[in-house]
């Protein structure tokens, strides 16, 4: 065979290419409601990774303001859009008003954001107020355990878990989290159910 495809010196990225075009057109072929999901992603969206199988999420403890401990197995049963954020960190502060909005607009899930890492309570409370955040609980995970199991590696990484307590879909980077196409996904999959 020869051609601009098997041709050159980058073959193996060329492949690499065409298999994640064909493994993706056969997860979504293989799961028409992903397919449908897949097609209300715009904007910021597009960055969501939908799997093709649900992933287990680790049993976790957070902790809120005052220390007291909040387990991640208390969400089962509803959609959760786990938000992995710190006080430090830009892209994470930029959205989470969106992620508030979010919480407001569509109240039959749970946006829990989680401050991963070392963030002081009283800088997460000022930055709640300075943005205007009340629908959202303080969550953290002060050694990153979540985060870690999670295989986080930057910030900010968003979550979609299912009732089951399953990833579905993973979002890096940040979005606008209360945008119609945001709304449209989440919505498609608590339908779907």
């Amino acid at each position: 065979m020869s051609g601009a495809f098997w041709g050159g010196t980058d073959r193996v990225g060329n492949v690499r290419k065409w298999l994640v075009v064909l493994y993706t057109a056969l997860m979504l072929g293989a799961n028409p409601g992903l397919a449908d999901v897949a097609a209300l992603r715009d904007g910021d969206m597009k960055k969501l990774m939908l799997l093709g199988a649900p992933i287990a999420v680790p049993e976790a403890v957070l902790l809120d303001a005052d220390d007291a401990e909040h387990a991640l197995g208390d969400y089962k049963g509803k959609w959760v859009v786990l938000n992995f954020w710190a006080t430090w960190c830009a892209p994470c502060r930029q959205e989470m008003p969106s992620l508030d909005r979010l919480q407001a607009a569509m109240p039959e899930i749970a946006v829990v954001p989680v401050a991963t890492g070392r963030n002081a309570v009283e800088g997460i409370k000022r930055f709640f107020d300075e943005a205007g955040v009340t629908n959202l609980p303080i969550r953290r995970d002060p050694q990153s355990e979540l985060a870690r199991a999670m295989h986080v590696m930057g910030l900010p990484v968003t979550v979609i878990i299912n009732p089951e307590g399953q990833e579905v879909a993973r979002l890096i980077g940040d979005a606008e989290w209360d945008s119609d196409s945001a709304k449209a996904v989440l919505g498609a999959l608590v339908a779907g159910q």
